[in-house]
């Protein structure tokens, strides 16, 4: 079988060995070491500059397969990882897609790319703010940004395709699982934080129906907090 996506190579901008450094094709060739194949996922990364979505600090460290600090004692997830992720939620173009969590909005830019419409719903007013203000600069404009608890979702523009949760709890949230068409896909890191199974979900018919369709990868996650998830000593921070 041909594969769909060849290797990128090294040039400008796309590999270590190119001459301006290293790029996008290196996140390229890390999702596909880590068995990504969708081409056009594949092909949003290396169109997708994550040196625009990583504070200014970390820029040096944006094509490494790494993750990257940002605020609140918090860090970006591996590059790898969100493509393995979003490679179980199986977008082909047409998809309403619910993202909890929004960092610095990388992975919210690559589901734009992908997908109709995106909600993201962010728990830190400033990290919205400047997602926001990411996603913005590289002229993302089917994606809503929003403050709040991400165990609630977002139920004004449900139902949703797909949901992509990137924070664990042992469970799924029921609002985002009611808040899912039936038949469609949700991923989320099951476990207590820190050491977990990310793991693929198809929404069945009934309030709460959810079926496991596998394991998607072991990895590490901060926690996921709010109503339906841990209590949050400081839920949203200055909402102002």
């Amino acid at each position: 079988m041909t594969d769909p996506w060849p290797d990128p190579g090294p040039g400008p901008g796309a590999g270590a060995d190119g001459p301006e450094g290293p790029g996008p094709g290196d996140l390229v060739r890390a999702a596909r070491a880590a068995g990504v194949r969708d081409a056009r996922l594949l092909e949003a990364m290396r169109s997708t500059p994550r040196a625009a979505f990583v504070p200014a600090a970390h820029r040096a460290s944006a094509y490494a397969d790494v993750p990257i600090p940002i605020s609140h004692g918090q860090v970006t997830t591996q590059p790898s990882l969100v493509a393995m992720m979003i490679a179980a939620l199986g977008l082909t173009g047409s998809e309403r897609v619910l993202e909890i969590g929004t960092g610095h909005g990388f992975q919210t830019a690559l589901l734009a790319r992908l997908a109709t419409y995106v909600v993201s719903v962010e728990r830190w007013p400033d990290m919205a703010r400047e997602a926001r203000a990411n996603l913005g600069a590289r002229g993302v404009a089917n994606v809503e940004v929003v403050v709040g608890d991400g165990t609630l979702g977002m139920p004004a523009r449900a139902p949703y395709d797909a949901v992509v949760v990137c924070a664990a709890f042992p469970e799924v949230p029921p609002p985002l699982v009611r808040q899912l068409r039936v038949g469609g896909r949700l991923v989320q890191p099951i476990g207590p934080g820190g050491q977990e199974e990310v793991e693929l979900y198809e929404r069945t018919a009934g309030a709460h129906g959810l079926l496991r369709r596998g394991g998607v990868v072991a990895a590490r996650f901060v926690r996921l907090y709010g109503d339906y998830g841990y209590p949050a000593t400081d839920p949203f921070g200055d909402a102002g």
